[in-house]
């Protein structure tokens, strides 16, 4: 199971990513949306969605940055990996916490608003629930990092994503002796890259390029069925 947790299913589960965003884009270009309930009601989404989203934002670059960057790097720069490590910790769980508050306020509005929680399909709710889990978790490994501030145990996690990156057979190898919580954390992350097509995640993937090139005119469909009069 070990294995194909975390030598096979980081596959299965960037594939589905890759494939079904794409799929999604030429096939239902409407539905690539954030769906936002702003007009719904405006009361905690500002502070709830900028506590969430900078959050997140500082967890996802730190972990992708932080895993793929080979480690020769870290020792060419002169960062050691005790240093790395407690970086790791301080900044990852000030974002965490952020992105944690941000992420509840944003379920209670979204659980509590009777025209918001109509409006929300099960894809709405259960993303939202998944990243909160996530964070927790997240969060938790942050107690069981602080036992291992020397960084040996990080070089795990980065000889693991690297190698699944490089398509190395033993890559689960490298994670088969760490904690519970951070495999739980490692499939629950995994897991959310499987689904992530198929919610209101893909909004992420759109960088607003167009914006930049569009002409200084709208166009706009009337439902008058007679012209305007000559002024």
């Amino acid at each position: 199971m070990h294995n194909f947790l975390f030598g096979i299913y980081p596959y299965i589960a960037l594939s589905v990513l890759i494939i079904g965003s794409i799929a999604r884009y030429e096939r239902d270009p409407f539905t690539w949306k954030t769906s936002s309930s702003q007009l719904l009601r405006r009361r905690q989404l500002m502070m709830g969605s900028v506590l969430f989203h900078v959050g997140v934002l500082v967890i996802f670059f730190g972990h992708l940055i932080g895993l793929l960057t080979p480690i020769w790097i870290f020792d060419a720069l002169g960062i050691s990996h005790g240093a790395k490590q407690t970086l790791a910790v301080v900044a990852g769980g000030i974002a965490g916490v952020m992105a944690l508050i941000g992420g509840l306020m944003l379920f209670h509005r979204r659980m509590t608003d009777p025209r918001i929680r109509k409006t929300s399909s099960f894809a709405d709710i259960g993303i939202l629930a998944l990243l909160l889990a996530q964070l927790v978790l997240g969060i938790g490994t942050i107690f069981v990092s602080l036992e291992h501030l020397d960084g040996h145990e990080m070089t795990k996690f980065m000889s693991w994503a690297q190698g699944i990156f490089t398509f190395q057979s033993d890559a689960a190898s490298h994670i088969a002796d760490v904690a519970w919580i951070f495999k739980l954390h490692l499939v629950l992350g995994l897991t959310i890259f499987l689904v992530f097509p198929f919610t209101r995640l893909v909004h992420m993937l759109s960088v607003p390029v167009r914006y930049f090139m569009r002409p200084g005119y709208q166009i706009v469909r009337s439902r008058r069925t007679k012209p305007l009069s000559h002024r």
